[in-house]
């Protein structure tokens, strides 16, 4: 019996190599962690195509804990932030600024539209005093792509910094700091690069951690202290998640052995389109076009059928050895599925073959 396959966006399917680089235990001072750690953020940058331009800061914690440290350390008390929402996370980012206290304003278009860019430029050249825009990159709550390219050119000719959460995106889609300006990227261990929980990380412009000295509202989240304490000593501040960051290294060597991001988006668009191919010939409806869908994370209406229970349908598909995502819409009944971990078609191909099951098994379509 093989573990379930988590079709999930992240905590996902791990290889059997990240799993195993957890076996061992490190020193959180020792050399030899201190190599792990340095080799993951050189890495990263060098995915990110941002080493002669930016820092890589590890932090412990999820995504969220990344997100709220680069608002917190990056948008100065004086600053205000434009946040592009059409999700659960672009709304998280602004309950992040409303919580630190940092001045913000929202631009929201509905949860199947991507951000308007014809907007957000007369949104910035209407408000001086917007300073940082911040950029849900793919929203997981639907897995609808922003249009990320043309929102950085936007931000950069109105002088303002971008901050991008790009926690769904990272190692998958194409980001490219030679192309794209951004003060700050900010993603987790736990995604596209297909390592596990517990370690969020951002990817900072030089003179942006450098102005940002004095700013944090945490000590424990201070990235100018945690970034000028690695540059020093090699060493985390505070106790870090040695397990996590040595599964980390070791999927991100299988992320660049694979082929780095050109392979692992070829995969994962496998992936969503057998998923896609699938579901729809049962009769299921995807929620977004195709257009704007990201190959990280489907979202598909529920079944319109009286018998339809999430809960009952996602122990239905648990039971045959697979893990669903509940929606996370308030306007339609949803339910979502991931295209991203450490499987590929064939597991796809089992998945719709789970799922056309128990939507027999339940009589939820005709």
């Amino acid at each position: 019996m093989r573990e379930p396959i988590l079709l999930t966006p992240g905590p996902l399917t791990t290889a059997t190599a990240t799993k195993t680089a957890m076996l061992a235990d490190w020193g959180s001072w020792d050399s030899a962690f201190n190599d792990i750690t340095a080799r993951v953020r050189r890495n990263l940058l060098g995915i990110a195509h941002a080493g002669a331009t930016h820092v890589c800061v590890p932090l412990q914690g999820s995504g969220t804990f990344a997100v709220e440290a680069a608002i917190g350390n990056l948008v100065p008390r004086d600053g205000k932030l434009l946040i592009l929402v059409n999700g659960a996370y672009g709304k998280r980012m602004a309950r992040i600024a409303e919580v630190l206290g940092r001045p913000f304003l929202v631009h929201e278009t509905r949860d199947n539209e991507p951000a308007d860019v014809a907007r957000l430029a007369a949104i910035l050249a209407a408000d001086a005093s917007i300073t940082h825009v911040g950029l849900i990159h793919c929203e997981t709550s639907t897995g609808i792509l922003n249009p990320l390219e043309a929102i950085a050119q936007v931000v950069a000719k109105a002088g303002r910094k971008l901050i991008i959460d790009a926690m769904s995106s990272f190692g998958a889609l194409p980001i490219d700091a030679r192309e794209i300006a951004f003060d700050a990227l900010i993603a987790s261990s736990n995604k596209c690069i297909e390592g596990v929980p517990g370690m969020g990380f951002v990817i900072v412009e030089k003179t942006a951690i450098a102005a940002s000295a004095g700013n944090s509202h945490s000590l424990a989240m201070d990235l100018h202290d945690q970034h000028q304490y690695m540059e020093k000593t090699g060493q985390w501040r505070f106790t870090p998640p040695t397990h996590v960051v040595a599964a980390f290294d070791a999927a991100i060597t299988r992320f660049i052995e694979e082929g780095g991001q050109p392979a692992r988006l070829a995969r994962y668009r496998d992936n969503c389109d057998a998923l896609i191919d699938g579901l729809t010939e049962l009769g299921l409806k995807l929620y977004l076009p195709r257009a704007i869908q990201a190959p990280i994370i489907l979202t598909f209406h529920a079944p319109a059928s009286p018998n339809y229970d999430f809960q009952r349908f996602y122990q239905g598909v648990r039971a045959l050895g697979f893990i669903l995502y509940p929606g996370k819409l308030t306007e339609a009944d949803t339910f979502r599925i991931g295209c991203i971990g450490a499987v590929d078609r064939a597991e796809m191909l089992q998945a719709v073959s789970a799922i056309a099951r128990v939507i027999r098994e339940q009589h939820l379509l005709a």
